[in-house]
Formats: C-alpha cells, sequence, structure tokens
C-alpha cells in the first residue's frame, strides 16, 4: 500500500522530543527510531528548512556543474561514501533512465527509475548551515545527497534551486510502505553450475558480471559460492580494515565503490588518514570520506574476475541479507593490467590457498 505522509503536530512533537533527547542524532537516524522514512521528517520542515523540487532530476544533475565545487554523498544502510569535486561530464542513455557522471573526483552510475522526490534542503552544521540538493526514492529512502563546500557557488545553488522549485509545496507526498519482497532464490541443485563456472571462466569484462549473474538467475553470495574453484573466497570480516590499512601504508590507489537504491559512487586514488571509531572505520581524507559500520558486516569475499587484460580481483563486503555494503578493487581502467601491488594486499587477507587463486596458476590463466 502508498500512504500519505502526514505533516502532523503529534510526528512532529515525537520528533522534537527525540532531538531534544538526542540533539546530535542524524535524521536518518531519527526516522529509524520513529518508525518512519527520512523523507517524512524532511516533509515536515516544508516552508522552513526544506524545500520540495519539481522534478525533471536529468535536467538539474546537468546543471550542477554550474555550483562548482560541491560533495557527493551516496550511502546504504551500513556505510558512507563522500567524495568532494566538480559535477561535469554527466550524461543519459536509455531513454533518461540510465545516467553517468564521470570525472577523477565525482564518479557516478545513475538508476534514474528509482529517483522520485527531491529537496532542496538546510542542514545545521557546526556553526553553519550546510545547504544541499537531496534525492530519494518512492519509499522515502535517500539516493544521492549533494552538498555545498565552502567552494561552491551560493548564488547559482539559490538560482537552481528556484528554477525547480514545485510550485505545491503544501500536498503531501506518498511513501511506499509495502514490505520488501525476499528475493526468489533458486535451490543451487536447480543451477546448471558447470555452464555458469564455464561462463565465469570465460569474462571478457568485469561489466559482464552482472549479466551473468541475472542469465542464472543467481544471487550474489549465491554465486561466489558455486564459483569456479579459485575464483572465489570467503575472507575474515576483518579483511577490509587489513587492506585499508595496507593501501594507505604502501601509498597503493584503489577504488572504492558503495551503492544506494539509485546510485553507485565510486572513489578512484589514495586513501591515507584512517580513523576507527567505536564500530566505524573511517577514511577521513580532505577530498574523500568513507564510514564503515563493521558491525553490518556478515561475509567478505575475495573475487576474480577474468578481463581481457587478465583477471582483476576485487573485496566484497556484505550484509546479514546478502546486499553489498562496499566492494574495493585496484586503481585500473580498461586496457592496463591490475596493480600488482594491489593483489599482494589482497593475498596478505587469504591463508595459503589463496596464493593458488586465478591468476597464479597456468591453468588458469590459458583460460583467459
Amino acid at each position: 500500500m502508498k500512504t500519505t505522509i502526514s505533516i502532523n503536530p503529534e510526528l512532529q512533537a515525537r520528533y522534537e522530543a527525540l532531538k531534544s533527547e538526542q540533539p546530535k542524532l542524524r535524521i536518518r537516524n531519527a526516522a529509524e527510531a520513529l518508525g518512519v522514512s527520512e523523507m517524512e521528517l524532511l516533509e515536515l520542515q516544508l516552508g522552513s528548512t526544506a524545500t520540495r523540487l519539481s522534478g525533471g532530476w536529468q535536467s538539474l544533475l546537468q546543471e550542477v556543474e554550474s555550483l562548482g565545487h560541491v560533495m557527493a554523498l551516496t550511502r546504504n544502510e551500513y556505510v558512507v561514501h563522500e567524495r568532494k569535486g566538480v559535477y561535469h561530464n554527466v550524461s543519459f542513455m536509455h531513454d533518461g533512465k540510465m545516467g553517468v557522471v564521470v570525472n577523477p573526483d565525482i564518479d557516478l552510475r545513475l538508476f534514474m527509475w528509482e529517483w522520485e522526490y527531491g529537496y532542496a534542503v538546510e542542514v545545521p552544521g557546526r556553526g553553519k548551515v550546510l545547504h544541499s540538493l537531496q534525492f530519494f526514492n518512492q519509499r522515502g529512502t535517500a539516493v544521492h545527497k549533494i552538498y555545498l563546500t565552502n567552494k561552491s557557488d551560493q548564488a547559482a545553488y539559490d538560482a537552481l534551486v528556484n528554477k525547480y522549485r514545485a510550485e505545491d509545496q503544501s500536498t503531501p507526498a506518498t511513501v511506499d510502505h509495502n514490505p520488501v519482497a525476499a528475493p526468489n532464490v533458486i535451490p543451487d541443485s536447480k543451477i546448471d553450475v558447470a555452464a555458469f563456472q564455464e561462463e565465469w571462466r570465460n569474462l571478457q569484462d568485469t561489466h559482464d558480471f552482472f549479466p551473468l549473474l541475472k542469465k542464472y538467475e543467481l544471487q550474489r553470495t549465491q554465486a561466489l559460492r558455486l564459483a569456479p574453484e579459485g575464483f572465489t573466497q570467503k575472507v575474515p570480516n576483518e579483511a577490509v580494515v587489513k587492506v585499508l590499512e595496507a593501501a594507505a601504508k604502501n601509498e597503493v590507489p584503489i577504488m572504492v565503490f558503495v551503492n544506494s537504491p539509485g546510485c553507485i559512487q565510486i572513489h578512484t586514488g589514495p586513501v591515507k588518514k584512517l580513523i576507527p571509531m567505536e564500530q566505524w572505520f573511517n577514511v577521513m581524507d580532505p577530498d574523500f570520506n568513507l564510514h564503515l559500520n563493521l558491525e553490518g558486516i556478515a561475509e567478505s569475499w575475495v573475487v576474480k574476475k577474468p578481463t581481457k587484460d587478465g583477471i582483476v580481483t576485487g573485496l566484497e563486503v556484505y550484509d546479514a541479507q546478502g546486499e553489498l555494503i562496499v566492494y574495493f578493487f585496484g586503481k585500473r581502467k580498461p586496457g592496463i593490467p591490475e596493480l600488482e601491488s594491489w593483489r599482494e594486499i589482497i593475498d596478505e587477507t587469504c591463508d595459503p590457498a589463496c596464493l593458488r587463486m586465478a591468476g597464479r596458476s597456468a591453468g588458469v590463466e590459458a583460460t583467459i
């Protein structure tokens, strides 16, 4: 069912009481505590610190470049990915349903069917107000946020908000509270494992992996279990910390991917300043921040995929529902082989059997 968001005194009072008890509580966590979506709390701020935007997100995103230097934020339940830069090179395909923002700094993959609502939001910060653009899906879950920095063009932001301001700022929006359907998991016994493994061995590009899963109707962690021998290995959940520490220590540039329902955000480059804080492990570099809740990690896998350029090795981190939290590669581009220094870091996180993984044996090399 779809329920109407009620801008009502009762919810407002509950929210204000919660904020008074926990003044540092972020809106997403407040929404979880109150049993509503983040967008439902944001709608309470219409007419004060929030302005509903009218849509046409593809056009709006192509104008974000005018804001100059901004911070892009994409997150899921257990990780927040923040990257500063400029929104150059924004383009869309498949009738606007998919988009890319391709730059050394702001690097995004956009799934626009999830982008239902947008708002301009003023967020109280440390002694100042942060101006932002925030986008949500039908469930009221944030898919992507853009924050101004001290290098941004405030006048351009004001003009953009005025241009896309929705005429209707009072009619409540709707949010879909239907339970998320559990994925239909096909039993291993119904899978043509031999054919699946053969196609894995003959992959030519990492982008071919998702179509392979779709062809065999495999859940991702199920596919990792059924992978050809030597191409995957389950590793301790501490691996992510070890990998980041090794990358920082050895100055190995990496790629960090985080996805929300409607966006994949990518950092490519070094990581330097690592700060553990309770259950959170943080990267706190000037242009890149990562906040990873280690308590959310249920499984970690080293995954190797053949490409035209040789084996590409990733570390993939999953939650208890088998959803990807975050995944890592060594810095690379098509046509450039994987960094040997990255492979060495990954090998150090595995048991000795990992040294016999794909790309280490003549038999496997002969198949790619």
